[in-house]
């Protein structure tokens, strides 16, 4: 059973015009298009189809709001990078991802969906880089750590958290295992309750 059984999609914004309301408490999800974001999303509010996942990356193109209770959010933001959009998208992306970085007064935290095959690409870095400019916590879900052996994957994220060190929180994650989503789940919980988050 979901721990968010009122969950439920509100709306999707082009423009920062668009947002809802900026009350209560609000955690973003960003990654790559191929990251595993719809799943992971799925799997930590443990509810299939949520988000929804696609075979063709990069549908995620829209600034996605969810409702998990009452005045807390989960916030779906557009998967870039491996997705085949012009010149002129991107642009409106990286726009449109500075504003809501720079006005949401109700966002609390941001989880980055990396896949722990790839590390840290030059998108991770620019969400990074947002997060850190409006002093956000981030937790990064490395994600798909079923793909890699065991000792692999341990050696995959201490690679991270030394890239990162205090930047950001770092865990493993599998969608099709499950490994890691208490783990999740207890860190989107911290994120909407601790009011120290920014």
């Amino acid at each position: 059973m979901s721990q968010y059984p009122e969950a439920q999609f509100i709306k999707s914004a082009n423009e920062a015009s668009q947002f809802v309301a900026d009350v209560g408490r609000e955690v973003a999800v960003a990654g790559r298009s191929n990251a595993g974001k719809s799943s992971a999303i799925n799997i930590i509010v443990n509810r299939r189809q949520f988000a929804r996942t696609s075979k063709t990356p990069g549908r995620t193109q829209l600034v996605n709001f969810f409702a998990l209770r009452d005045a807390e959010r989960l916030v779906d933001l557009p998967g870039y990078g491996f997705a085949r959009v012009s010149a002129k998208m991107r642009a409106h992306w990286r726009s449109l991802m500075a504003d809501y970085f720079e006005s949401r007064k109700s966002l609390k935290g941001l989880f980055l969906i990396i896949d722990i095959r790839r590390q840290i690409t030059p998108f991770d870095t620019q969400m990074l880089g947002f997060a850190e400019m409006v002093s956000l916590p981030t937790h990064v879900l490395l994600t798909k750590c079923d793909k890699l052996k065991r000792g692999q994957a341990a050696s995959a994220m201490l690679a991270v958290r030394r890239e990162l060190q205090a930047v950001a929180t770092v865990q493993q994650f599998s969608a099709l295992t499950r490994a890691g989503e208490d783990e999740a789940r207890a860190k989107l919980d911290e994120f909407l309750t601790n009011s120290e988050a920014k």
